[in-house]
């Protein structure tokens, strides 16, 4: 899309892509580039299509949420429910903003 409409070049695209990652996906990034060298936009596209799909990156947030136990010797309380929080939300954001019923 930055190529066509704006006409920038792929080397300038390519050089920024590690700017929209944090954390983990800055590590994989780096990785990456350690371990296949420079590519262009295309090959990148593909690889961060391979590695955060929308199938693999659900079962893995699935089994996160499933299988974190509140451990208060580990965790605070608000943080463990916060975590699971916004796995929820991200995995059915469609509740977000859902009051909660008490009965």
């Amino acid at each position: 899309m930055l190529q066509e409409d704006f006409h920038i070049p792929d080397e300038n695209i390519v050089g920024k892509i590690h700017s929209l990652f944090t954390r983990t996906a800055k590590k994989w990034y780096y990785k990456m580039r350690q371990d296949h060298g420079k590519h262009d936009c295309p090959w990148w596209k593909s690889e961060i299509i391979t590695k955060w799909d929308k199938n693999s990156w659900r079962f893995k947030m699935e089994n996160a949420f499933e299988s974190a136990i509140l451990n208060s010797d580990k965790n605070k309380p608000l943080t463990w429910f916060l975590k699971q929080k916004d796995r929820l939300s991200a995995l059915h954001p469609d509740i977000v903003g859902t009051p909660l019923v008490w009965d």
